[in-house]
């Protein structure tokens, strides 16, 4: 399978990397900076500068450049190259009707991975457009960066709040923990690795055991306990609460820049609705 990873930065080349580690080695990478290119290439990849050669030589084509350089990418390549060719869209906001409309006959996904692809442990949200002919090469490329789930539309926005942002956020939980055991006594390090295997520990023995978090949390509380007090302590500054109001407020604002980036792009192209 000819591959081209249109837009090779971080995203990119993860996608290059995962790819490589699940065999494909057919791979052609494009990017605007030499250093992009230079680092595409140190990965395995082919590196040009020229998306119509790259898009010309590839059956399936992955866009990884940001929201703003699809315009670009579009005027880059003749319209009829698109035609045939299975295209997975990482760009955020640009929505599925927009992608086939600027893309003439490709068969056309979109996606939203998020950082952990970086080690092949992404959460993939995946939407299909009108024609699903080669849907399961298209799963099966997606699984080379972790796991996959195949959404309507709709979801994305959602998704993105909370699988793309949640890395981010998880970062911020962890450090807080982090702090904490050095408040209380621990090296840095110590307390640095101990939260790394709780928070591994945790989401496999969740995701085994197949119950929910409550049933972990009561199992580890008992009566006047450690736990109960940290937990008292939880609930009183309202952690629970503000979590949920950050992937919130993250959703809202992935709504307001997809509706942003799809006028931009339609406005820039001369699309109608």
């Amino acid at each position: 399978m000819r591959i081209a990873v249109i837009g090779a930065g971080r995203i990119g080349s993860a996608v290059i990397k995962s790819l490589l580690k699940c065999g494909f080695s057919n791979i052609i990478a494009t990017g605007r900076r030499d250093e992009t290119l230079r680092n595409a290439s140190s990965i395995g990849a082919a590196a040009t500068r020229d998306n119509q050669l790259a898009v010309k030589s590839s059956e399936v084509v992955f866009l990884t450049v940001k929201p703003h350089h699809l315009p670009e990418v579009v005027k880059s390549v003749p319209a009829e190259l698109w035609a045939g060719r299975v295209v997975v869209s990482f760009i955020a906001g640009v929505k599925l009707a927009t992608l086939e409309k600027v893309l003439r006959g490709a068969e056309v996904y979109r996606a939203m991975p998020n950082l952990n692809a970086e080690v092949c442990l992404s959460s993939t949200a995946v939407a299909h457009g009108s024609s699903t002919t080669h849907i399961s090469e298209v799963d099966k490329l997606l699984k080379c960066l972790g796991r996959v789930y195949w959404v309507p539309e709709e979801f994305l926005d959602a998704w993105t709040a909370l699988a793309g942002s949640g890395p981010a956020f998880v970062a911020e939980i962890i450090d807080a923990l982090v702090l904490a055991g050095v408040l209380v006594g621990l090296p840095r390090d110590l307390a640095y690795n101990a939260v790394l295997d709780v928070l591994e520990g945790t989401s496999a023995l969740l995701r085994t055991a197949g119950y929910y978090p409550l049933k972990l949390r009561d199992d580890v509380t008992t009566p006047a306990g450690t736990t109960i007090r940290g937990l008292i302590a939880l609930e009183s500054e309202g952690v629970k609460a503000a979590l949920m109001k950050a992937v919130e407020a993250a959703y809202k604002r992935s709504v307001e820049i997809g509706v942003e980036i799809n006028e931009r792009i339609k406005k820039e192209l001369g699309l109608s609705d």
